[in-house]
């Protein structure tokens, strides 16, 4: 009885962005991997007042704010500002007018739905055995009932429901909003469910995939409940963002970790070449920051500026952030040679690393352009075309040969002999060198071609200024340490020279 009443509370109390601060050796404070020293930067009174009065002229003066917008960011966004900020660069309310079903209309089919299984919003713990009992029932009887949901949107599955409530208690568990079972933790995981369980409602072709609650609780966070399901939303289905992450296929999600495996491999190839050596593909760190939105960083306030930049300029941040990481991490990430200790590092960014003061700095110079995705998705798609040809072409061969050897009546060659070994290995082997050649140049060229469209079309952008006979133009080629400079003339022609060793610089939006 002593020693209990004795015995230190575990959580000492909420950092600024409202997660429990754990006492030092306690359980969870072991298991715990979030830093609680910010290095986020204050924003002054005058700055503030700023921020104020350009989020209240958005609607009149979009262009203009958005000219503004990445000056304001560099200096930071205020805390109590950042959901109007996300929401007006979202373009959620336009997504809200245009559906034909309101929020609250989607939580009431949501809660009647619930009320026929016998369960509520509330009280998840309770809700998971209910529903797989309440899953056997239905199936049972599913054959045999009369359709009387015809004319409404389509329930959600009891196997949905199921999912979202197990996500519920797994997404940031130790924050103020979801932690616990006290009223305000009850309210702020009701709150994420009904998101969730009535995005499975707007778009049932996806319904809820893992990794959705993340980007949900985030939202919550930092807005109301109706407006972070309609920022869901965009996020979601918009491709500037998320369009098709969530796929149950994860074809897309497969796609963008090629993608960026190409980026790898022509930004650091040292850093491809000791992955490629050590069997770690991009996929196996890719998907979680990717899926997550980056939100298992352990500093919080570098999550929230990645975001920032994200809501501001979609995809290709989300590339840039994993490249960013990559270079902060590449001394060390190069001295390891175990399986074992290098993606742990990758799944577990270290806190040094991800600090404000070091990760952001780093980020908002290390850019990804769009010519570049561009390029790099063509060159994974005709891979993935020329692999589906090689297998077709391999077969025809194999059947062709089978024909023959039954027509002529004698038996196929054994081409696992030792000879053959060799003549397969050199050949191969020479084709591999070839094509490795051959790939590197076409890519080079591609990036080349894109590039000229890419100025060509900021060139068009800028009408109404002043045009010169010639526009020059600097073009950083991947994974080589000399840029190229393009002089586009008169009939948009390229011209391109060596302007000198030197690293991207950051450029103007």
């Amino acid at each position: 009885m002593s020693s209990r009443l004795t015995e230190k509370p575990c959580v000492l109390g909420f950092d600024q962005f409202g997660f429990a601060v754990f006492r030092r050796h306690c359980d969870k404070w072991k298991q715990e991997h979030r830093s609680h020293e910010y290095s986020y930067p204050n924003v002054s009174a005058s700055k503030l007042e700023s921020w104020q009065k350009m989020l209240s002229n958005w609607n009149e003066a979009g262009a203009s704010c958005m000219e503004k917008i990445h000056v304001f960011l560099e200096d930071g966004v205020p805390i109590k500002l950042r959901g109007r900020l996300w929401k007006c660069l979202l373009g959620s309310d336009l997504a809200k007018q245009s559906s034909s079903h309101t929020y609250q209309e989607y939580v009431e089919e949501l809660r009647s739905q619930l009320a026929r299984l016998g369960v509520n919003e509330y009280g998840v713990q309770v809700a998971i055995s209910t529903l797989e009992n309440a899953d056997k029932e239905k199936a049972e009887t599913d054959s045999t009932a009369p359709n009387l949901t015809a004319n409404r949107n389509p329930e959600i599955t009891i196997e949905t429901l199921r999912q979202i409530v197990l996500d519920v208690e797994r997404s940031f568990p130790t924050h103020c909003s979801l932690m616990g079972k006290n009223p305000e933790a009850k309210e702020g995981q009701a709150k994420l469910f009904r998101i969730l369980s009535a995005y499975a409602k707007y778009n049932p072709q996806i319904g809820y995939c893992q990794g959705m609650s993340y980007i949900a609780a985030m939202l919550l966070m930092n807005m109301q409940e109706e407006d972070a399901f309609w920022a869901l939303v965009v996020l979601l289905e918009k491709p500037k963002y998320l369009a098709g992450f969530y796929e149950h296929s994860l074809d897309t999600i497969q796609r963008h970790a090629k993608i960026f495996q190409q980026l790898l491999k022509h930004r650091m190839p040292c850093l491809w070449q000791h992955m490629e050596n050590l069997e770690v593909a991009p996929l196996l760190f890719i998907t979680t920051w990717f899926l997550t939105l980056f939100t298992s960083l352990p500093c919080w306030d570098s999550v929230l500026a990645i975001w920032d930049l994200i809501i501001l300029d979609g995809i290709n941040v989300i590339f840039s952030t994993g490249l960013c990481i990559l270079q902060l991490l590449e001394p060390r990430l190069l001295a390891m040679s175990d399986v074992s200790v290098l993606l742990p590092t990758l799944l577990r960014i270290p806190v040094d690393v991800s600090r404000y003061n070091v990760l952001v700095p780093a980020l908002w110079v290390t850019k990804v352009h769009k010519w570049e995705l561009d390029c790099m998705q063509s060159v994974v798609l005709e891979e993935e075309e020329e692999a589906l040809l090689s297998s077709g072409k391999h077969s025809i061969q194999a059947a062709t040969v089978e024909n023959t050897t039954k027509l002529n009546g004698k038996k196929a060659p054994d081409t696992k002999g030792a000879e053959g070994k060799r003549t397969t290995r050199s050949s191969s082997s020479i084709g591999r060198g070839a094509g490795q050649q051959e790939t590197l140049k076409d890519t080079l060229t591609k990036m080349l071609k894109i590039a000229r469209c890419y100025l060509q079309d900021l060139r068009h952008l800028s009408e109404g200024h002043k045009e010169t006979p010639s526009q020059e133009k600097t073009l950083f080629i991947p994974g080589h340490s000399k840029r190229r400079s393009t002089t586009l003339n008169n009939k948009g022609q390229a011209r391109r020279g060596i302007s000198g060793r030197g690293r991207i610089e950051k450029t103007s939006r």
